[in-house]
């Protein structure tokens, strides 16, 4: 095991602010979609968006579910999104 830094995905935080802009959710609104505590939700994303904070694996699941892509979308700098448009989840 090395104790160099991994590589990151250097999309990822322009993936999740178009993913929350897409669903119209509030930072703290998506925050607690993911599974975080209202109090902590808004930092959380903020930090995500501003690729501060990593997100664990089960938030970029959350995420992917929450919108309806594969994690691999997330990832994958290669993989272009938001061109697709998804479904948002539970608006019409």
């Amino acid at each position: 095991m090395g104790s160099g830094s991994r590589a990151r995905p250097r999309l990822l935080k322009r993936k999740l602010r178009a993913i929350r802009a897409t669903l119209e959710l509030s930072q703290t609104d998506l925050g607690i979609k993911l599974g975080h505590e209202k109090a902590v939700a808004r930092n959380y994303v903020s930090g995500y968006e501003r690729g501060t904070r990593e997100p664990t694996l089960p938030v970029l699941l959350a995420y992917a579910r929450l919108i309806g892509i594969s994690t691999d979308v997330l990832i994958d700098d290669a993989m272009d999104w938001p061109s697709a448009r998804p479904r948002r989840s539970g608006k019409k």
